[in-house]
């Protein structure tokens, strides 16, 4: 049974308590987050949810271009960093400078890496250590919070 004292308790963890002390660049109310995203993209990158594997076209994007924070349209991936992890999931090894941020995520009783937007703090998903070289890591984001720009030609 889930009552009070586990709210409390779940206050206590030091995850919760740096994320409500960050401070991003991009701010809005929750009404006005409520306004400018899709019900998906607001469960995702505000309330840190997971969409569907295999959900989304953008799991499928080949060509040349930029994938954005769908929240703040910050440049987070490059589409050569893009890989088919067989996830379900957009999958990158490495992103841009100074796009993504990351916290300790304790959620379903296993500890892993939530990755962010570093200027609006959007949830974008988690990054692993089995990704390919060269970095090794599987950044695992959810294609409702990015947008893609292709390439000028």
């Amino acid at each position: 049974m889930f009552n009070r004292r586990h709210l409390f308790f779940a206050s206590l963890l030091p995850w919760q308590a740096a994320f409500a002390n960050e401070r991003f660049e991009v701010t809005y109310t929750d009404a006005e987050w409520r306004k400018r995203l899709s019900a998906e993209q607001y469960r995702v990158l505000r309330k840190e949810g997971t969409e569907p594997a295999f959900s989304h076209p953008l799991n499928n994007e080949h060509r040349a271009g930029t994938f954005s924070c769908a929240g703040c349209a910050l440049p987070l991936f490059a589409s050569a960093t893009k890989f088919d992890s067989g996830t379900g999931w957009p999958s990158f090894y490495k992103p841009l400078d100074n796009a993504v941020a990351t916290r300790v995520d304790t959620d379903y009783g296993m500890r892993r890496t939530e990755v962010h937007c570093r200027r609006c703090g959007g949830h974008l998903g988690h990054v692993f250590d089995d990704g390919p070289k060269p970095t090794g890591l599987r950044y695992c984001m959810n294609g409702v919070s990015l947008a893609f720009a292709p390439q000028a030609k």
